[in-house]
């Protein structure tokens, strides 16, 4: 490949309706204003399917396709989201409203990484996607060891439940500054 060749970047989500996000986001403006951690801000909420790849520019069209007829089984389930959890890295911890793992949520992440595989032979998959844990961010990179000490005696105890239909799931691409989704992938 051409070391100037432009890259692309996305990643495949499930994004949960909007009440849910501004839930969410509501936890991750806290750790903004509290705990100094603003990055996870940046990127709607979202439960990560396969984490963000890069692939070259003209490979564009061929990139959504491949999403719009991914051989996906997995029909529409309900996701329950219930209190919040933590990576604990030494360096970059990491908060999150915890999703509770189903068959479903299981097998649609299985089958979305099988596809990726086919279809991207020579793409990495990183051992944190096999060994799947799903997670919906809401403080990460700029979390400062100490600050999540602070943050993390309060949210490990705190209360938040929700639910939601996943009828679908998302193709993002990021474009410069931000995530966008560019297209849904509708489950049955």
């Amino acid at each position: 490949m051409n070391a100037i060749e432009k890259q692309n970047l996305y990643f495949l989500a499930i994004i949960p309706p909007q009440q849910i996000c501004d839930e969410v986001t509501s936890f991750k403006e806290d750790f903004a204003n509290r705990f100094q951690s603003k990055t996870a801000l940046k990127v709607i909420p979202h439960i990560t399917l396969k984490a963000p790849f890069k692939l070259p520019h003209v490979a564009h069209d061929d990139t959504v396709q491949w999403f719009q007829q991914m051989p996906v089984t997995v029909s529409s389930f309900m996701q329950e989201l219930n209190g919040f959890n933590a990576f604990h890295n030494k360096r970059s911890p990491v908060v999150f409203v915890k999703p509770v793992m189903n068959v479903s949520l299981h097998q649609l992440q299985k089958q979305v990484l099988q596809s990726f595989r086919k279809a991207y032979p020579k793409e990495a998959i990183m051992n944190t996607e096999l060994e799947f844990k799903p997670h919906m961010t809401i403080a990460y990179r700029d979390l400062m060891p100490q600050l999540f000490a602070e943050a993390w005696k309060e949210y490990r105890t705190k209360i938040y439940t929700a639910a939601f239909e996943v009828d679908r799931f998302h193709l993002l691409q990021h474009n410069g500054r931000m995530w966008n989704s560019i297209d849904a992938f509708s489950l049955l």
